[in-house]
């Protein structure tokens, strides 16, 4: 069902030397314009902040989840909904098509989905496929002709920004003519937002996807600064040209740098243009905070059959990439998190007695913190929400052992599967550093889901 070229040795000789390429006071400008600014209204649903995504309660929300091809399979889907949420699936990414290569899904088929996905507790992320490899793929259309399609099914999203995410447009472009990525790109979103779209909008990256001409990553962040309501996320396709661990690591840190929020949108494996480092995909996501959504869940041809999750849309018999994504190390049941809109299953326990160490090493323009909570209670506290404010311009950087998001001066850190749990009379620690424009200093305060903790 998916064509991807191989790519030339020489644009991944180019890939492996550019990576870590300081941006252009240009794009530093840009980069500095792309931080989330005030808006005059609060988005209603899914938010980009301080280059994390946001749910509709302002917690941070890291889509772990699969992509079910819908627009090929639409009898599937009502099953397939089903078992990957019961393998444990916090998200999903939904194919559909606009009419231009593939049968239309229609606004009551969208509709249709979007139930679908909120009966099981999925966030739904949807996407139009039609564009896949513009310029290269016979048949494939424009993101202008993407977003046609997206006004015209408009009815059937509208009021659903707390549980979609809208996906613009599949892989546009292939390699070549991928240099108008920016505009277009920068057109959509302008078009999307004046049509009174207000969803989180993803957008994913040129060359199938795989973006190894860098177009998107050096040019997200003036693609950011278009959306008017800074609510625009990165998608990055992985396959054959992440074939490295360094590769993989260093693309995903270019966009932590610049703060600006990234999704893993498709990885494999295994591919035919070359054998993706899954285990780095998954394992940089996890200490990132970087969402990940793996292709696909049953029904790929064309030859790469061995996408598929499960044999025959089978949930009783996952093949070994199946397997690999929902229950290996880094995967699906050990990192997803509910998303908190659907009621009590993200929802952040209650309070208990507590008291925080925050031991600072301090550099001046760059620190270090290493904290602890203590649970000084005699019940253990399962799932926890650590709030506290930077006393100056601090910026935080990297996060170790917990998930953290900041909103101006305000920090919220929340756990990860291996630290939710808090014994009675035990604690759990993390870390993570930052920087400074002034000197370092400790948070006067500190709330443990909610309540005070005293200062260890």
């Amino acid at each position: 069902m998916r064509k991807r070229l191989a790519t030339a040795a020489g644009a991944l000789l180019a890939f492996a030397a550019s990576l870590l390429a300081a941006p252009s006071s240009a794009q530093a400008q840009a980069q500095a314009q792309a931080q989330p600014q005030p808006q005059a209204q609060a988005a209603p649903g899914f938010h980009v902040a301080g280059g994390r995504l946001l749910d509709a309660n302002g917690e941070d929300f890291v889509l772990r989840g699969v992509n079910h091809a819908h627009a090929w399979y639409p009898t599937r889907t009502a099953r397939a909904l089903k078992d990957i949420k019961a393998l444990g699936a916090n998200s999903a990414r939904v194919v559909l098509a606009t009419g231009d290569r593939w049968t239309k899904n229609d606004t009551a088929d969208v509709a249709a989905v979007v139930a679908q996905c909120k009966q099981n507790r999925l966030v739904c992320v949807l996407e139009a496929h039609d564009t896949t490899g513009y310029g290269e793929q016979a048949g494939a259309t424009t993101l202008a002709r993407a977003v046609d399609y997206w006004i015209g099914v408009k009815n059937a999203v509208q009021g659903q920004e707390k549980y979609v995410i809208l996906n613009i447009g599949n892989e546009p472009y292939g390699n070549s003519g991928y240099a108008a990525w920016t505009s277009d790109t920068a057109n959509a979103l302008a078009r999307m937002r004046a049509a009174g779209f207000r969803h989180t909008l993803m957008v994913d990256a040129p060359n199938w996807g795989q973006d190894w001409s860098f177009t998107m990553r050096d040019h997200a962040a003036e693609v950011f600064a278009a959306d008017p309501e800074r609510n625009t996320v990165f998608s990055i396709h992985m396959y054959g040209v992440f074939n490295t661990a360094d590769k993989v690591r260093s693309y995903l840190d270019r966009f932590i740098s610049q703060r600006l929020p990234l999704v893993v949108g498709e990885f494999g494996s295994m591919h035919s243009d070359g054998d993706p480092d899954e285990d780095a995909i998954m394992s940089s996501a996890r200490q990132l905070g970087v969402g990940y959504l793996g292709w696909s869940w049953s029904g790929n041809g064309g030859g790469v059959e061995y996408l598929d999750m499960a044999t025959g849309f089978d949930a009783a018999h996952l093949t070994a990439w199946g397997q690999r994504i929902f229950s290996g190390a880094d995967g699906i049941r050990q990192t997803a998190r509910e998303s908190g809109v659907f009621g009590d299953g993200g929802s952040v326990p209650a309070p208990a007695s507590c008291s925080v160490d925050y031991r600072l090493s301090d550099w001046g323009t760059s620190f270090n913190a290493d904290v602890t909570i203590r649970n000084t209670g005699t019940t253990a506290v399962k799932g926890w929400q650590l709030a506290f404010a930077f006393p100056g311009d601090q910026r935080l950087g990297s996060v170790w052992n917990a998930k953290a998001v900041q909103q101006g001066s305000e920090v919220k850190a929340t756990h990860e599967s291996w630290t939710e749990t808090i014994p009675a009379g035990g604690s759990v620690s993390f870390g993570f550093n930052g920087s400074s424009g002034t000197a370092n200093g400790v948070p006067a305060a500190f709330s443990l889901n909610g309540a005070a903790c005293a200062k260890g």
